[in-house]
């Protein structure tokens, strides 16, 4: 794991709109509080106006695949016109907007920020690794998931390394 809280891009705060939800799982990865247009019910044809309103009052940066709606939203948006979500990393990257690094500080399901496990939490987890010692853990409150730098932070944490950080 790494990046440290005093990173400075960490303030940047994301509203994804729904054709984005692998964006904002990582982005949560890498500590991001990032939400998602996903709750909106679909169809609703105002969710661009609703988007917008949220994303300028919560003082959020959209990112969306839309060119009309990041038309709109001028500064306060960046258009994602690439489908692979390691360059989509790169983009904002490049922009400043964040430090990619795996983070674990926000559950990539729900954005609630996560706390250190209490040992309970981590014993009636089934899938906890065992017999770790030095190994930290975080929970969801929201959720009521438990979070470990396992192979899927490690494996994801490699292809930032060589996808977004190899320049």
């Amino acid at each position: 794991m790494s990046g440290t809280p005093d990173d400075p891009a960490r303030s940047t705060r994301f509203l994804a709109d729904r054709m984005l939800g692998t964006l904002c799982r990582y982005l949560r990865f890498m500590g991001y509080d990032t939400v998602s247009a996903s709750g909106y019910r679909e169809g609703n044809t105002r969710e661009d106006t609703l988007l917008l309103k949220r994303a300028r009052g919560e003082g959020r940066v959209l990112l969306t695949m839309d060119r009309e709606l990041a038309k709109r939203a001028g500064e306060d948006a960046v258009l994602i016109e690439d489908r692979d979500v390691m360059e989509q990393i790169r983009v904002l990257a490049g922009k400043g907007l964040i430090v990619p690094a795996v983070r674990l500080n926000r559950c990539s399901l729900c954005n609630t920020p996560l706390r250190p496990a209490r040992e309970e939490e981590i014993s009636k987890a089934r899938h906890a690794p065992r017999s770790t010692p030095g190994m930290e853990f975080f929970w969801c409150p929201q959720c009521r998931k438990l979070y470990w730098q396992g192979s899927h932070g490690k494996d994801l944490e490699k292809r930032i390394k060589e996808n977004v950080l190899q320049d």
